[in-house]
């Protein structure tokens, strides 16, 4: 439905971060049409992001954050901080681009 990530164009903090950035980085979220349900089939049909709450190593990791790291909080809040149930946020690690999107495009099919 949607992809946040500041190097593409049509972010609106594009600009801003063009500005304070030298290039961008490996954040990207994903947010899917079918809320939490098609998250967790899409997350479950990858090979190469391994699930994690943390997005901190050198592999790609991949998080549902309404279900890992914003949990506590209720519907309504996560609502109102832009975190709705199909939210996925992945981290891209040191695997050969190629191979990643390929996996991303075989999880949301």
């Amino acid at each position: 439905a949607q992809v946040h990530e500041p190097g593409l164009q049509a972010h609106p903090g594009h600009g801003r971060a063009s500005r304070l950035f030298d290039g961008f980085g490996g954040m990207i979220a994903l947010e899917l049409h079918g809320g939490r349900g098609a998250a967790e089939r899409c997350i479950a049909r990858l090979r190469l992001p391994v699930h994690a709450v943390s997005l901190g190593g050198v592999e790609s990791l991949i998080t549902l954050p309404s279900s890992s790291i914003h949990a506590e909080l209720t519907a309504e809040a996560r609502a109102a901080a832009g975190i709705s149930d199909g939210l996925i946020r992945l981290s891209i690690g040191i695997e050969a681009k190629e191979d990643l999107i390929a996996d991303l495009q075989q999880a949301l099919a």
